[in-house]
């Protein structure tokens, strides 16, 4: 039997990281099994820990791959309004809180999607959740500041981190109340969308 080569086993491991981005962002970490995981990945369960030591070792890379990918999103929101922070914090306002977003978590943002997760997870799995709001909130509050600075402003630093890190929050929030909604009452979870939408948008 031919032995795997390195890229082969990297395209594998992309693919198991994948799988379990989508699962674990619409069913929980502890809602799929390695099992589900693996068949949905095209690979058996043993050879999983070709790979992995454990799920939460897993889960581990899960999020630092999640944070990774969604920071690399709100970059690029960021370049394509060169000297329109204002603008560009719309545009992420108006590209979170959309109905696409509230259906496809399996898709979204980890922040959302992983959130009651890294509550659960232990240290480990908490300290890889910071250091992807450590992310946003960093070039958040830099668009806060340099929205005031095109406003003709001169923003106080801690006042502008206190906003960005209110309106992440706010978008987190908001999307996970539609989501909870969205079934049982689908005009709720649209008012709860357009009503952040509109007061983060006005400021």
């Amino acid at each position: 039997m031919p032995r795997i080569t390195q890229e082969q086993k990297k395209l594998n491991r992309e693919r198991i990281v994948g799988a379990a981005g989508e699962g674990f962002r619409l069913r929980g970490i502890d809602g799929i099994g390695i099992d589900e995981l693996m068949k949905a990945a095209g690979m058996t369960h043993g050879a999983f820990y070709n790979h992995f030591s454990s799920k939460e070792d897993l889960a581990l890379e899960v999020f630092a791959r999640g944070f990774t990918d969604s920071l690399a999103a709100l970059d690029t929101i960021r370049e394509s309004h060169p000297g329109a922070a204002r603008a560009a914090l719309d545009a992420v306002v108006e590209q979170y809180l959309t109905a696409d977003h509230r259906d496809h978590p399996e898709t979204g943002c980890a922040s959302a999607a992983l959130a009651a997760d890294a509550g659960r997870h232990g240290a480990a799995a908490q300290a890889q959740y910071q250091r992807g709001l450590a992310g946003y909130f960093d070039t958040i509050t830099e668009l806060v500041r340099e929205s005031a600075h095109e406003a003709g402003a001169e923003p106080d630093p801690a006042e502008s981190r206190e906003q960005a890190v209110a309106l992440f929050c706010q978008l987190v929030g908001a999307l996970v109340v539609s989501r909870a909604v969205a079934a049982a009452d689908p005009e709720l979870s649209e008012e709860v969308l357009e009503a952040n939408r509109s007061q983060l948008t006005a400021n």
